[in-house]
């Protein structure tokens, strides 16, 4: 039989646990204490809102595991809804054309990000934050100031073509990011990329002693995380059909919270993406739920920035407890 302590030391091992049960409390507090939460429209609405953010997340989890972070990836997101619409509709580019040059453009971002991290070894915190400021001012000035709709069925086809799973709506936009976790949960953990990405992460100068080429691991790590941005672009376009300058303002911040919250640690080499995946569904429960509530906005970022320090507390402790 399992004694408490050893249960507790299980649960700070296996990053993917605690997450876990903190959404299954989130979600039994919020069935209880409001009357439209356990709902299927509102459970639907749920995890629709957390399409995006958890797909950025993924891109994020990646990088964080190299002990980096990455704040410019819902700006990268934003730059490629832009520039795919924009070919579609001024340019009459076909759809598939426009997306496809979207992900390589998002992706040549990461390529560029990396290559700057990597080759002039400065801090990920400072390249990332350069490149937020870049992004985000290239994307309003190639933007005008306006924003365009898309009428486009590729563009569309994430989010405009649902089916039903029993009474529980389902977009092919959420069951691409599923797939996407799966195949990268697969990656990390079974071949000899995902071993890489955590040995960099873990110790990057005993990684390079084992034979492990450190900058070429990082740099594709940023290209991969570029291409899982310009996807979540394309997601955005499905969910909401017009490519606007101003959009995803918190994308960023908010996938460094499901991430946190997920169980990766932002010291990097420990983590998984299942538990990025409960942390994304986490933030989304969590909004939800206190908006039932009554809860203003504001209270809400307070929750989640109170959450985002528990888990970085959490994360320490269980590191200091291992050593």
């Amino acid at each position: 039989m399992t004694t408490i302590k050893e249960r507790s030391e299980f649960i700070l091992r296996t990053p993917a646990v605690g997450p876990a049960i903190a959404l299954v409390v989130a979600v039994v507090v919020f069935s209880v204490t409001t009357d439209t939460f356990l709902n299927v429209d509102n459970l639907s609405l749920v995890v629709q809102q957390s399409l995006v953010i958890g797909t950025l997340a993924l891109g994020q989890t990646l990088v964080i595991l190299t002990s980096g972070i990455d704040l410019a990836n819902a700006a990268i997101a934003v730059f490629a809804t832009l520039l795919t619409a924009k070919l579609t509709l001024e340019s009459g580019m076909p759809g598939i054309a426009a997306l496809l040059i979207g992900i390589v453009v998002a992706a040549g971002i990461g390529a560029v990000t990396g290559g700057i991290v990597t080759g002039f070894r400065l801090p990920p915190f400072i390249v990332t934050l350069g490149m937020l400021t870049i992004v985000t001012a290239v994307s309003r000035i190639y933007a005008s100031g306006q924003s365009f709709p898309v009428d486009d069925d590729t563009l569309g086809f994430l989010g405009q073509k649902q089916y039903l799973f029993g009474q529980i709506e389902v977009t092919y936009g959420m069951v691409l990011m599923l797939v996407m976790y799966i195949g990268f949960w697969y990656a990390l953990t079974r071949t000899a990329w995902g071993k890489h990405v955590y040995a960099v992460g873990n110790d990057p100068e005993a990684a390079r002693l084992s034979g492990i080429h450190v900058r070429r691991s990082l740099l594709g790590v940023y290209v991969v995380a570029g291409v899982i941005y310009g996807i979540a672009a394309w997601q955005a376009l499905g969910r909401v059909p017009n490519a606007d300058p101003n959009a995803f303002q918190l994308g960023n911040l908010d996938s460094i919270t499901a991430v946190v919250i997920g169980g990766t640690s932002l010291f990097g080499g420990r983590g998984s993406v299942i538990g990025t995946l409960v942390g994304a569904l986490i933030v989304a429960v969590l909004r939800s739920g206190l908006t039932q509530a009554g809860i203003d906005n504001l209270y809400q970022d307070v929750a989640t920035g109170v959450l985002v320090i528990a888990a970085v507390a959490v994360d320490r402790f269980s590191r200091g407890r291992q050593r």
